[in-house]
C-alpha cells in the first residue's frame, strides 16, 4: 500500500514537471522576458536624490550631468 502511494506521488511529480515547464510556452510568454521588462520598470522607477537641494526624483525624470543627478535645469544651473 504505501509503495503505491509513493509510486503515485513520483509519478504525479513527474507530470506536474513535465506540464509546468511546457506551459509557458504554451501561453506565449517565457520568464525571462517578463523579468526584463519588471527589471527596466524597476529602474525607472528608483529615486534618485538631487545632488544640490536633495529633492528625491525617479531616474527617468532625473537629469544627469557630469556623472551627477539633478532634479531640474535650475538645479544642474544650465
Amino acid at each position: 500500500m504505501i509503495f503505491k502511494l509513493i509510486a503515485f506521488g513520483l509519478l504525479g511529480l513527474v507530470a506536474y514537471k513535465f506540464i509546468a515547464g511546457r506551459l509557458s510556452r504554451l501561453t506565449g510568454g517565457d520568464s525571462e522576458s517578463i523579468d526584463k521588462k519588471e527589471q527596466e520598470k524597476i529602474e525607472e522607477d528608483t529615486l534618485m536624490e538631487c545632488d544640490k537641494c536633495g529633492t528625491f526624483v525617479t531616474y527617468k525624470e532625473s537629469i544627469i550631468y557630469k556623472g551627477k543627478v539633478y532634479c531640474s535645469k535650475e538645479c544642474v544651473g544650465l
